[in-house]
C-alpha cells in the first residue's frame, strides 16, 4: 500500500493513490462523480417510488397454483362449460333461522350485480334449511375474483341481521381475508420494528449520522423495486406478498453491507493516513467485494425458487431479487459516494463513547484468542445445541394453509365453518370431475365407491362435458383427501380432470415436494461454487455451506416444535394445524441461507484478507473474528429483531417466516459465525486455506486485500 500526503484530506492534489480492482476504482470513481451518481440515484428513486404506491393496488392476491397441473386444466374446463363454477367460483354462506328467503334473494343480486361474476347457481340448502350456499360463477381470473372477493364481502356482510349471517368464503374469499390480515400484520409489525432498528443501529454505529445510511439504503431500495414490481404487473400477475418479502430483504440485507461497508470505511478513514478517496477505494476493494459476492449468493439462492412452477412463488422471488439488486447497486455507487463526500462528518452526532478508526474490535478479538486456545470447549457445545434443536425436523411435515391461517372472527372462517357443520367437514373442498359426456356414468360410479368420499352428486351435463361433484369425508386440510385426490386420478377414464380448491392445494403441495431437493442441490452447490472463487481456498468453502445448512436444520426443527406441535401457541396467538405450511422448506430455506451467506462471506472475506497478508492460521482466525464480529453481531441483532416482530402479529405464514427466520440468524450469528466456523478455523490451520495446483489453474484470481 502507498501512502499519501495527509495533506490530500483537506482538499490537496492526490499524488500517488493506493492500487485497487475494479470494486476499489469503482469507490473511487464514484466520490469524484459524487453529483452525477447522487442525481441518477434521485432520478431512479423518484421515477419508480412515484409507482410504488400504484404497485399494493395492482398486486395480485392469487398465484397459489401448480402451472399445468390437473386441477388447473380442471378449473379451466369447468369455468369455460360450466359457468365460471370452477375453484375460483365465489361462496356466499347464509345461515340463520327463519326464512331465509329475502336474505338469499339480496346476496344473490349483490353477486349478479358484479360483473366479474357469470351468474349464480342454484342454491344449496342444508337438510335443516338453515344454512344456504350461492356459488357465484367467475367471469375473471384468479387475481380478478380475489378482488371481487374484497369489494364484495363487505356488501355482503352488511345483510348480516340478528340471527342471520351472510358470509364470502370459499378459495378467493379466504385469500382475500387472508391477504388483508396478513396486509395488517406488516404494518404492525414494521410500525414495532423500525423504532428498534434505529436504535440497534445507533449502538452499532455509535453515531446518528452513520445509523442513517442503511435506512437511506432501504428506503431507496424499497421505493425502486416496488416501483418496478408494478411495471412487471403489466406483464403477469406478481403476488402481493412479493411486495412485504421485498421491504424484509431491503432492510435486512441494505444494514448488513452499510455495516461491513461503513464499519470499515472508519476503519481506513480514521485509522490510517490515507485520503477519503482513498479510504473509500480501500474500503470497496476489501468489504465491497465481499458485499458483491455476498449479493450474487443471494440473488443465485432466491432464483433456484423459480424452479417452483407456481405463479405466486415466483413473483415473491421476484420481487426479493429486485430488492437485492437495487441494494446491492446502491452499496456499490451511492453509498461510496455518500461516504466520500462525508469524510470525517460521518462520525457526527457520535455517541460520547465511540471511538473512530476502531476497525479491529479488542472485545472480539479476545473472543478469537479464547476460541484458539481451547476450540473443544466451546466447538463441541456448539455443535450439541444445533444438533439437538435439528433433530425434530427428521419428523417436518408440511401441508397446504387451512382455513386456520385466517382470523376466526373473519367472514371466510366464519362461513367455512358453517359449510362444515350443514353439509360435512369435506364439503368446502367439493372436488369437481370434469370429463366428456360419454364417461359420465363411469365417473359417477368411481368417484360414489371411493371411501374417501361422502357424498356425490349425479353429474351435470354442458354440451360435451360432464361435472361430478364429490364431498370428501376429511377436512380439505387432511392429509387423507389428498389420498382420496390420487385414489380417483388412478381409477377414472384417462380423460376425467379432478379439480377444486382442495385438488389445486394438493398439486401445489406435490410440486413444491418435487422441487424441494432440486432447489436444495442448486442452493448449496451454487453456494459452494461461489465461496470457493471468492475464498480460493475449497475446505473452507465447503465449510460454509455445510455449517449453513446446520444452523437451518436447527431453524426448521425449532419451527416444527412451535407450529407442528404447538408449543407457545397460547404465547405467539395461533391455532397449530398440525404441519408447516409447504411452501416453508423451499422458500424459507433458500432465504436462510441467502442470509447466513452474508455472515460467511463477511467473516471468511476478512479472515481470506488477513491469511494472504499474513499466512498465519491464528492471525487469520483471530483478525478475521477482530474484525467482522462486531458487524456480524449488530447485523443480526438488527435482523432478529426484524423477523421476530412478523412473529408478534397477524397470521400463521408470516408468524412461520419471522420465528423460522429470526431463529435462523439468531442461530447462525452466535452459534456459527462467532463460535463454530472459528474453530473449525483453528482445528483446520493452514489447511483450511490449501489451494491444490490443478483447482488453483481454473479458478480466477480473487484477493480481499490492495496492492
Amino acid at each position: 500500500m502507498t501512502v499519501v500526503d495527509k495533506g490530500a484530506k483537506t482538499g490537496e492534489a492526490e499524488t500517488t493513490p493506493v492500487k485497487v480492482g475494479p470494486i476499489g476504482r469503482l469507490g473511487r470513481w464514484t466520490t469524484a462523480h459524487t453529483r452525477l451518481v447522487v442525481i441518477a440515484w434521485v432520478v431512479v428513486a423518484v421515477g419508480l417510488g412515484a409507482l410504488a404506491p400504484r404497485a399494493e393496488h395492482a398486486l395480485s392476491g392469487a398465484g397459489w397454483e401448480a402451472s399445468g397441473s390437473e386441477s388447473v386444466a380442471a378449473r379451466a374446463a369447468i369455468d369455460a362449460s360450466f359457468g365460471g363454477q370452477g375453484g375460483y367460483a365465489l361462496m356466499a354462506v347464509v345461515h340463520g333461522t327463519g326464512d331465509l328467503d329475502a336474505t338469499v334473494a339480496e346476496a344473490t343480486r349483490i353477486l349478479e350485480a358484479d360483473p366479474r361474476v357469470s351468474g349464480v347457481a342454484p342454491p344449496q340448502v342444508s337438510k335443516d334449511g338453515r344454512t344456504v350456499i350461492l356459488s357465484g360463477g367467475a367471469a375473471a381470473n384468479p387475481t380478478e375474483m380475489v378482488r371481487a372477493a374484497d369489494d364484495l364481502k363487505g356488501k355482503l356482510a352488511d345483510l348480516s341481521q340478528g340471527a342471520t349471517t351472510v358470509s364470502l368464503t370459499g378459495a378467493p374469499g379466504m385469500w382475500s381475508d387472508f391477504n388483508e390480515a396478513n396486509k395488517n400484520a406488516m404494518l404492525k409489525s414494521e410500525v414495532i420494528s423500525w423504532p428498534i432498528t434505529l436504535a440497534i443501529l445507533v449502538l452499532a454505529f455509535g453515531s446518528l449520522v452513520a445509523a442513517g445510511l442503511p435506512l437511506l439504503l432501504t428506503i431507496l431500495g424499497l421505493m425502486a423495486s416496488a416501483g418496478s414490481l408494478f411495471l412487471i404487473t403489466h406483464l403477469f400477475d406478481v403476488s402481493i406478498w412479493s411486495m412485504n418479502f421485498a421491504l424484509m430483504f431491503a432492510l435486512a440485507l441494505g444494514i448488513d453491507y452499510a455495516l461491513f461497508i461503513v464499519a470499515r470505511f472508519r476503519g481506513a478513514h480514521f485509522g490510517s493516513s490515507l485520503t477519503t478517496r482513498d479510504a473509500v477505494a480501500v474500503t470497496m476493494d476489501t468489504a465491497g467485494k465481499a458485499v458483491l459476492f455476498s449479493g450474487v449468493t443471494v440473488l443465485i439462492s432466491l432464483s433456484a425458487v423459480m424452479l417452483v412452477p407456481s405463479p405466486a412463488f415466483r413473483s415473491m422471488a421476484l420481487g426479493i431479487m429486485l430488492s437485492v439488486v437495487f441494494i446491492l447497486l446502491a452499496t456499490l455507487t451511492l453509498l461510496p459516494a455518500v461516504l466520500g463526500w462525508l469524510g470525517d462528518r460521518v462520525d457526527k452526532l457520535a455517541l460520547p463513547w465511540v471511538h473512530a478508526g476502531e476497525h479491529r474490535s479488542p472485545r472480539f478479538a479476545r473472543w478469537g484468542e479464547r476460541l484458539w486456545r481451547r476450540p473443544a470447549l466451546f466447538g463441541i457445545p456448539a455443535v450439541a445445541i444445533l444438533l439437538v434443536l435439528a433433530a425434530p425436523v427428521l419428523r417436518l411435515d408440511t401441508g397446504m394453509p387451512s382455513i386456520k391461517v385466517v382470523p376466526g372472527s373473519d367472514g371466510s372462517r366464519v362461513g367455512y365453518t358453517q359449510v362444515q357443520d350443514a353439509f360435512g367437514p369435506g364439503a368446502p373442498g367439493t372436488l369437481q370431475v370434469v370429463a366428456p359426456a360419454a364417461d359420465a356414468a363411469r365417473v359417477e360410479s368411481v368417484v360414489g365407491a371411493d371411501p374417501g368420499i361422502a357424498a356425490a352428486g349425479p353429474a351435470q351435463r354442458s354440451g360435451e362435458r360432464a361435472l361430478v361433484l364429490a364431498v370428501p369425508t376429511a377436512d380439505p386440510s387432511d392429509p387423507a383427501v389428498g389420498a382420496t385426490i390420487d385414489r380417483l386420478r388412478a381409477a377414472l377414464p384417462p380423460e376425467a380432470l379432478v379439480g377444486g380448491a382442495a385438488a389445486e392445494n394438493h398439486d401445489l403441495e406435490q410440486a413444491l415436494a418435487a422441487k424441494t431437493l432440486p432447489v436444495f442441490g442448486i442452493v448449496l452447490g451454487l453456494g459452494f461454487l461461489l465461496l470457493l472463487v471468492a475464498l480460493q481456498a475449497p475446505l473452507i468453502a465447503l465449510a460454509g455451506v455445510v455449517t449453513n445448512l446446520l444452523a437451518t436444520a436447527a431453524a426448521f426443527g425449532v419451527g416444527v416444535l412451535i407450529f407442528q406441535d404447538g408449543s407457545l401457541q397460547g404465547l405467539l396467538g395461533f391455532e397449530s394445524q398440525g404441519f408447516l405450511n409447504a411452501w416453508g422448506p423451499v422458500f424459507f430455506f433458500a432465504m436462510i441461507f441467502a442470509i447466513s451467506m452474508d455472515y460467511t462471506v463477511f467473516l471468511l472475506s476478512s479472515a481470506k484478507e488477513h491469511w494472504d497478508r499474513s499466512h498465519d492460521a491464528h492471525e487469520a482466525m483471530v483478525g478475521g473474528v477482530a474484525h467482522s464480529g462486531r458487524t456480524i453481531f449488530a447485523a443480526a441483532a438488527v435482523m432478529v429483531a426484524v423477523f421476530f416482530t412478523f412473529a408478534l402479529s397477524g397470521p400463521i405464514p408470516p408468524k412461520e417466516m419471522g420465528v423460522i427466520l429470526g431463529v435462523a440468524v439468531l442461530l447462525d450469528a452466535m452459534l456459527i459465525r462467532l463460535v463454530l466456523m472459528p474453530v473449525l478455523l483453528r482445528v483446520m490451520g493452514r489447511h483450511a486455506w490449501a489451494l491444490p495446483r490443478w483447482l488453483d489453474r481454473m479458478l480466477p484470481d480473487v484477493t480481499f486485500g490492495h496492492s
